[in-house]
């Protein structure tokens, strides 16, 4: 293996967070698309825990945790610019306390929880990052800051959890942050269709090999234009 495999789930937003660091960083991974509800051996066997992502590297050593795979994705890659700096205390809050009540607004039946009740403290997260745009338009360094990525997907889980309730949310900075990264080249490049990994099927190098070799990051988006949804 010369290639670095990548085990990834289209939709997973930390599988998302993954391969968008990757491709902002030009580099190239053989990308092996799961069934959640057939795992093949191979990913199991490198990583028995079963969650994706799961980046294999040429050496063996394997990478099963999403910003640790962003962190490899940023490291000394030929465009220095590429901000890696990360406000870990934000991450956080959206992997442990957001997650959390995301999850129970989501799939309310599978937890036997009031959704009304998570998605309201889920709410009152948003409205801590809208009030943080206020300042800049981005919750990093700069809109395509680690912070932003690793945020971003979960974000627009949320959002397409209800479609209505979010436009109706009275947050107009974290709309327009959403749809700046919705409506980017690099998220369309992220969220292709891959037909799902078989053992002995067609390797598929990610980024494709006709996408920009410098994806287009997210610019500022008027508000009320949206994109990929799904």
């Amino acid at each position: 293996m010369t290639t670095p495999i990548l085990y990834s789930f289209r939709r997973c937003p930390f599988a998302i967070r993954a391969r968008l660091a990757i491709a902002a960083n030009d580099r190239r991974v053989e990308l092996r698309e799961i069934v959640l509800r057939d795992k093949p051996a191979a990913m199991l066997d490198a990583s028995p825990k079963g969650t994706v992502p799961v980046l294999v590297l040429p050496d063996g050593a394997v990478i099963d945790e999403s910003l640790d795979i962003m962190r490899w994705a940023c490291a000394n890659t030929r465009d220095a610019a590429w901000p890696t700096g990360s406000d870990a205390a934000l991450i956080a809050t959206n992997d442990g306390a957001f997650k959390h009540h995301l999850d129970r607004y989501k799939y309310a039946d599978r937890y036997d929880v009031d959704p009304i009740e998570h998605r309201d403290a889920a709410t009152g997260l948003l409205r801590n990052l809208d009030e943080r745009l206020d300042a800049a338009d981005s919750l990093g360094s700069s809109p395509q800051s680690m912070t932003d990525l690793a945020i971003m997907p979960f974000v627009r889980q949320f959002a397409q959890t209800d479609r209505s309730y979010f436009a109706g949310l009275p947050f107009e900075r974290l709309h327009m942050w959403l749809a700046m990264h919705l409506g980017s080249t690099l998220f369309a490049q992220v969220m292709i269709r891959p037909a799902p990994w078989q053992p002995g099927g067609p390797r598929m190098l990610f980024p494709t090999t006709d996408a920009p070799a410098n994806p287009k990051l997210p610019t500022r988006t008027p508000p009320g234009q949206r994109s990929e949804s799904g």
